[in-house]
């Protein structure tokens, strides 16, 4: 059974950082798109940020671009979101995605193949 296990999450400051990070197992890791998602309460799920198999391309949502960085490693199966210049808005659970299509880990048509239970990220003002 796949499993994908966030970490990292917790309560921070407004303009402080935090590092996420998802730990994959009992998958092919390098034939996944890899992502995080995020909900916000009474918000539905959004992407956040896609890191292409291979790593040679990235996606962000508008709303942190400049401010995130995701980035994975194939060796260990771990996948990574730092998180700068956090924003009392940034307050959701974040989610570790995999799919086989860019198309669903940007958030478009067609579904994530696996997620993971999701870690809360906390920014207060």
């Amino acid at each position: 059974q796949v499993q994908l296990v966030e970490s990292g999450g917790g309560l921070v400051q407004a303009g402080g950082s935090l590092r996420l990070s998802c730990a994959a197992s009992r998958i092919t890791f390098a034939r996944y798109h890899m992502g995080w998602f995020r909900q916000a309460p009474g918000k539905e799920r959004e992407s956040v940020a896609a890191v292409i198999r291979g790593g040679t391309l990235t996606s962000y949502a508008d709303s942190v671009k400049g401010r995130f960085t995701i980035s994975r490693d194939d060796a260990k199966n771990t996948v990574n979101l730092q998180m700068n210049n956090l924003e009392p808005e940034d307050t959701a659970v974040y989610y570790c995605a995999a799919a086989e299509t860019w198309r669903a880990i940007t958030g478009g048509a067609g579904g994530v193949d696996y997620w993971g239970k999701g870690t809360l990220v906390t920014v207060s003002s």
